[in-house]
């Protein structure tokens, strides 16, 4: 008992930190460092059951705080020992004896000026491999409180000197015996009793704790039953600093009520929440229970809690504080719910989206350098002045004024001009990150704005999954065949975009999977298409159209020989020494095989040829392994000097002159120099030549008409002829509404003007009469459609008519008036260059088209003969050879 212990006058210190060791209460520790092993060694271990030391609290802050000084607490003294040196500085109080690291050593340390004396239960030496280190389990037993003098150093752990603080067996006698005292007793008491009896109907625990009431004084029984509970730092120096009895009783009291009164309520909402509890809540609850089990045994994998990691996502995400505090709501509705509920899963998946979006990252744009620009584009791009021109203004109005709200350029254009990579040429120029978007066949207005919530497997809009997938809010977004866009019952994409593409409106761009608004004034936008028709006309009036024509003969060739002959050899494994295709054998390539706007096909007849290449280079690298491993070569190339039979090398010499002719004829065979004989082997025969025009106008009733289509200028054939009937007019080729009225009238202006231009007598009224016209438009399974075949079709009736040949070297393009006025058209460019790949050397234009041929590349201009046209006459004068000569009796 503690009353009857005896305390020497110094005591070896084991510091506890931040803990408190009761009078009573027994405690299990193992110590490990120099100073702690020093210490049982010679204090416990060979002192046996006599031995004693002394737990004092010690407090460790981390304040850089001058009261870590030992005197603030502890007063030192001058030891008379030579063995022992007063300690001045706690700067290393608990060193290794707590296994602190270096940064915890440097921590200001307070030693506290009471502690308890504790002798030793159960001691056990153990030896830790492969170290080698030897460690103690001790457990130790609280006795009686004490206070510290003074505090010296003893080899490698701490002594004191100390004064015993708890009151003696006579002074507790007489105590006992007051009435303060033995009402405080029997309240502690009476609440230890009731705490026990709710302890044993929750834990169902033995009555030895009962046996305690009885027969352990009431002041010990206040430190066992305070040491038991979890309770703060604070208190439990609290609790040591009671020495008075009273004071002691009346804080063991309070504490043991509080314990009581805390079991009460955990008890009460425990019966009310089982009370409420489902089939799912309680799996949720026994999960909760298992993750907990899983934690202490060190089983659990997950490092963080998911809700908690990504709330914490979601704090990082720079939200605007209006669509944080909508966040927050959904958060906490997702944090209420269990992960068996139904919207548990799209809650998280909307939640985490809203994590992803870059609402505030951004690429900073370096300085714009616009000669480096042009040289990028230049490099990039062969030949599209004017687009380029328009790009580098574009990027000098974003040097000077990097907030402005730049136009959507939108490039239309045939397909293979180039207009992709050029929006990609834009995001280089800028150092911004690009994103791809195809609307090609997009019915759905959802694509666009993403569908409800409300619905199973809703997700969000093709705009917004790609700003979260290129993680910034301000890249170079392409929107890809924006022309191409459909619309039926599920609503209209091309309607949808015009929110996106609208400057004043997108700053506030509402996803309806999203729910809340987006900026994305920051993108640039940047469509492409391949006619303007199928856009909007609100859509289109909100982008600036920049038309990529088709590149010149001369530019594909500069193209394939800088860009295409390179890319194609190294995508094959060749190298150039192996495949030489000269410039000439890329002209016939062009001119023979493939007439196109683009250069997409120029490519695969180039990749054609590098496969041919890459057959020839495989099979005699097969030759060359099998004359290496065969046998012996033939004896024409040998000498007959050899090393003997049993020799282990076998050498044979080739002389110098047959080895050389032999070398030479394998070199001039392995490089594959394409040539027009290599160009029909691989490519087949020519698929177009320059006499198609000519043998198909050898006859009267047919002329040659310039056409715009979606791959870009293209030259139709219109054939006519007569034939015993009822004065019908029949039109094949898969014709359109609008090409079918351009018949009609232009039929009713040569019957209008038959006698005038000599194609039938005055006096006849119909020269139509039981006749029927038939107007055949070739490549009958190609749709075709529009109105600039109107003055072809005058020129095919009147050849019809009149049995004239139309020139083979003219074509013309324009729309006609009932009157006869030549209108003009579109697409002019894209039609000369498609008569300049067709080898036509004169077109006849509207006259009111005159500025648009100086877009028509001026190497084309040399080439063909450009006539103007403001009435039909005008057409007829120059389509037949030495003119129109009834054009004198015209009256028009």
């Amino acid at each position: 008992m503690a009353e009857t212990v005896e305390l020497p006058s110094r005591l070896a210190i084991l510091p506890f930190r931040n803990k408190v060791l009761l009078p009573g209460a027994v405690i299990r520790i193992r110590c490990t460092s120099t100073r702690s092993v020093k210490l049982v060694e010679q204090e416990l271990w060979q002192r046996e059951d006599k031995g004693l030391i002394g737990v004092l609290p010690v407090r460790v802050t981390e304040a850089a705080a001058a009261a870590a000084a030992v005197g603030n607490l502890v007063s030192p003294g001058s030891g008379s020992d030579n063995e022992e040196r007063i300690v001045k500085s706690s700067a290393d109080v608990l060193g290794d004896s707590q296994k602190q690291g270096a940064k915890n050593q440097e921590e200001p340390i307070h030693w506290y000026n009471r502690g308890v004396a504790a002798r030793a239960l159960s001691l056990s030496r153990g030896v830790e491999k492969p170290s080698g280190r030897v460690t103690y389990i001790v457990i130790l037993e609280g006795l009686c409180r004490f206070s510290v003098q003074e505090i010296s150093e003893r080899g490698t752990y701490f002594v004191a000197r100390i004064s015993r603080l708890d009151m003696t067996k006579a002074e507790l006698e007489l105590a006992e015996q007051d009435p303060d005292i033995i009402l405080l007793s029997r309240q502690f008491k009476a609440t230890a009793m009731e705490l026990i009896s709710v302890l044993e109907q929750k834990q169902k625990i033995a009555g030895r704790t009962k046996v305690l009431l009885d027969t352990v004084p009431v002041h010990r029984l206040a430190d066992i039953f305070v040491a038991s509970f979890e309770i703060g730092f604070e208190e439990q120096l609290s609790m040591l600093d009671s020495v008075d009895l009273k004071v002691r009783l009346s804080k063991a009291t309070e504490l043991v009520d509080r314990h009581l009164q805390s079991i009460r309520v955990a008890e009460k909402i425990t019966q009310k929440v089982e009370g409420q509890l489902s089939k799912s809540q309680k799996e949720f609850l026994l999960r909760q229970q298992m993750r907990a089990i899983k934690e202490e045994l060190g089983d659990n994998d997950d490092d963080e809690d998911d809700i908690a990691a990504l709330e914490r996502k979601m704090q990082s995400a720079g939200m605007p504080p209006s669509i944080w505090k909508h966040a927050q709501r959904e958060l906490r509705r997702l944090k209420k719910m269990q992960p068996q509920q139904p919207g548990y899963s799209s809650s998280r998946v909307y939640l985490e989206l809203l994590a992803d979006l870059p609402w505030e990252k951004v690429t900073e744009e370096r300085e714009i350098d616009l000669k480096a620009a042009k040289e990028q584009l230049d490099f990039d791009h062969y030949g599209l002045a004017k687009v380029k021109q328009r790009i580098i203004e574009y990027l000098a109005v974003r040097k000077l004024k990097p907030d402005a709200r730049g136009p959507v350029l939108c490039f239309v254009g045939p397909p293979g001009v180039g207009k992709t990579s050029l929006a990609s040429s834009i995001a280089a120029a800028l150092n911004r990150k690009f994103i791809r978007i195809s609307l090609g066949g997009v019915k759905d207005e959802a694509d666009i704005r993403g569908h409800r919530r409300t619905y199973i497997g809703s997700m969000p809009g093709r705009l917004i999954e790609g700003l979260k997938r290129v993680g910034v809010n301000n890249p170079v977004m392409l929107l890809d065949e924006i022309d191409k866009t459909g619309s039926d019952v599920r609503g209209d994409p091309a309607s949808a975009l015009l929110e996106v593409l609208d400057p004043e409106q997108n700053g506030t761009f509402n996803d309806h999977y999203l729910n809340v608004p987006f900026d994305l004034s920051k993108v640039i936008f940047i469509a492409t298409a391949n006619r303007i028709q199928p856009i909007p006309p609100p859509l289109l009036d909100r982008m600036e159209v920049i038309e990529l024509p088709g590149y010149t003969p001369e530019e594909k060739l500069r193209i394939a020989t800088k860009h295409l002959i390179p890319r194609v050899i190294d995508q094959h494994g060749l190298s150039p020494d192996f495949l030489q295709i000269p410039e000439d054998s890329v002209k016939l390539v062009i001119q023979r095989y493939t007439r196109e706007a683009g250069v997409r096909n120029l490519e695969r007849s180039l990749a054609s040829l590098a496969r041919a290449a890459a057959v020839k280079m495989a099979e005699q690298e097969c030759i060359v392994q099998a004359g290496t491993n065969g046998h012996q070569p033939t004896t024409s190339l040998l000498d007959t000097t050899r090393l003997a039979d049993s020799a282990e090398v076998e050498m044979e010499v080739i002389p110098m002159d047959s080895s050389h002719d032999e070398i030479n004829a394998f070199a001039s065979t392995s490089a594959l120099i394409v040539d027009e004989s290599v160009l029909e082997k691989v490519l087949g025969p020519p698929r177009f030549d320059d006499r198609e025009a000519a043998e198909r106008v050898s006859n009267p009733g047919v002329s040659v008409g310039l056409v715009w289509t979606a791959f870009g200028g293209e030259v139709q054939f219109v054939e006519a002829t007569t034939m015993a009937g009822k004065g019908d007019l029949h039109l094949t080729g898969q014709l359109g509404d609008v090409i079918k009225e351009s018949a009609q009238i232009a039929l009713t202006w040569v019957r209008a003007r038959a006698a005038d231009l000599k194609l039938s007598p005055a006096s006849e009224i119909n020269f139509l009469e039981n006749r029927d016209i038939h107007i055949h438009f070739p490549a009958g399974a190609v749709p075709k459609d529009g109105p600039s075949a109107g003055v072809t079709l005058v020129t095919s009736l009147v050849s019809l008519f009149s049995q004239r040949k139309v020139r083979a070297d003219t074509a013309m393009t324009g729309e006609m008036t009932l009157r006869g006025l030549v209108l003009p058209v579109g697409g002019i460019k894209d039609k000369v260059l498609a008569a300049h790949r067709y080898g036509i050397k004169r077109v006849i234009l509207p006259d009111r088209n005159m500025k648009d041929v100086v877009e028509v590349p001026s190497t084309v201009l040399a080439d063909i003969e450009i006539m103007f046209a403001k009435r039909m006459e005008d057409v007829l004068e120059y389509a037949f050879e030495g003119g129109c000569p009834w054009r004198q009796y015209a009256k028009l």
